[in-house]
């Protein structure tokens, strides 16, 4: 048998790639990783794992049919990113200056345990939240 050991990838359809290359990349200081123009194709570093961009109108984004609805959050309820450190008033100063409105700090279970999360949602309406350590 296996066992997993992390998120490897995501894959976040869009209409507009580059809005959320530039927030993943600015707001969240992800990096890119590889670029396959030819596919519509935009890969970013999340630590240990990768969020693939797919262009809903290039060749990748095709295959699932219709760009998705903005309002439905792309067919994804939401996705975790576990940061380090976690300092709740920091991270929301630093999401407001970018114009990203965030939930209350809240307390939540994942692969670690309890720990403090942050919601936020990015450009395409995918919510994305911010998880801090366990303890």
């Amino acid at each position: 048998m296996f066992e997993i050991q992390q998120l490897d990838h995501l894959v976040l359809r869009a209409r507009d790639c580059q809005a959320l290359v530039d927030f993943y990349c600015e707001v969240l200081g992800m990096k890119v990783e590889r670029t396959v123009e030819s596919v519509g194709l935009v890969q970013l570093r999340a630590g240990a794992s990768l969020i693939d961009i797919v262009d809903s109108n290039g060749v990748l984004g095709r295959r699932r049919g219709e760009p998705p609805d903005s309002n439905n959050g792309a067919n994804l309820d939401h996705f975790c990113l576990r940061i380090e450190p976690f300092d709740a008033e920091a991270i929301r100063s630093h999401l407001e200056s970018h114009g990203v409105d965030t939930g209350d700090v809240q307390t939540v279970y994942g692969a670690e345990g309890y720990g403090p999360s942050i919601y936020l949602d990015d450009p395409e309406g995918n919510t994305v939240e911010l998880k801090g350590p366990s303890g």
